[in-house]
């Protein structure tokens, strides 16, 4: 019930945002996003002994997210500028050791996992409007929904036990059929020109990225010892919880929007 009442308030402010307020709002909802999903992050790396600093790659996750969201040519400014002072404070620390690399990678690494799909997400908002964010959200929602029922229903080889035990091989499959499914009909109404066999691909993608997105993020925890990323929403975890999926199909979604779609 918690888990049920928790999505019941926020899925009206996230595509109340997306629908009725102008691209800035849903550049926003990914900032706040990109906030919360990093000091998670933060967590996380020092579950597994590495050592994050908040604000230099804070600020830089932010940077990306707000640069790619609003068509800024600063992204490629933002990575280097990160990389110049990650490395700059690795070298005032003074400390070598084995756990230079381990530090400075993670350190870079929420970037381009947290902030530059999330900006890309925003991008969507502007390149295609509020019907193209709303239907990859449906893609992924529709997708989940088929992996957990299917899972259930069908269930019976492990899709990947090491790191989710309870996920199948059978609603994998489901997740993926029903998410290119959706995608194909809600983009017959939102990309009408766009060729059937390529909406199709990358339907499938969005529905496959989705699935290793939330494996990978599962991976984190499961290495880290924890169960959810936070607390921050009840009956769900945290903010990485709910949106792993998306950072990996954004990406490939936004390429799709930006270059393929007319």
């Amino acid at each position: 019930m918690t888990r049920v009442l928790s999505a019941l308030v926020l899925l009206p402010i996230v595509i109340g945002a997306v629908w009725f307020l102008p691209p800035l709002a849903t550049l926003v909802l990914a900032l706040v996003a990109a906030a919360l999903a990093f000091a998670e992050y933060v967590t996380i790396a020092a579950a597994l002994g590495a050592n994050v600093p908040r604000a230099v790659p804070g600020v830089a996750v932010l940077g990306a997210c707000a640069a790619l969201g609003r068509g800024w040519a600063l992204v490629d400014v933002v990575l280097m500028t990160a990389l110049i002072t990650v490395g700059a404070m690795a070298v005032a620390s003074g400390r070598p050791g084995p756990e230079i690399l381990r530090n400075a990678a993670a350190a870079l690494f929420p970037i381009v996992y947290i902030g530059l799909p999330l900006g890309a997400l925003a991008a969507v908002r502007v390149l295609g409007g509020r019907e193209a964010v709303l239907l990859m959200m449906a893609t992924i929602v529709i997708s989940d929904s088929a992996q957990y029922y299917t899972g259930r229903a069908l269930g019976r080889r492990p899709l990947a036990p090491t790191i989710s035990p309870k996920k199948t091989v059978e609603g994998a499959v489901g997740g993926l059929v029903f998410g290119t499914l959706a995608f194909v009909v809600g983009a017959r109404f939102v990309f009408g020109t766009a060729p059937a066999l390529l909406v199709t691909l990358v339907g499938a993608s969005i529905a496959a990225l989705g699935i290793v997105g939330d494996l990978f993020e599962s991976l984190l925890k499961r290495s880290a010892g924890v169960k959810d990323s936070g607390a921050l929403i009840p009956g769900h975890g945290g903010v990485l919880d709910r949106i792993d999926s998306w950072l990996f199909a954004a990406p490939v979604y936004y390429v799709f929007v930006r270059y393929l779609s007319s």
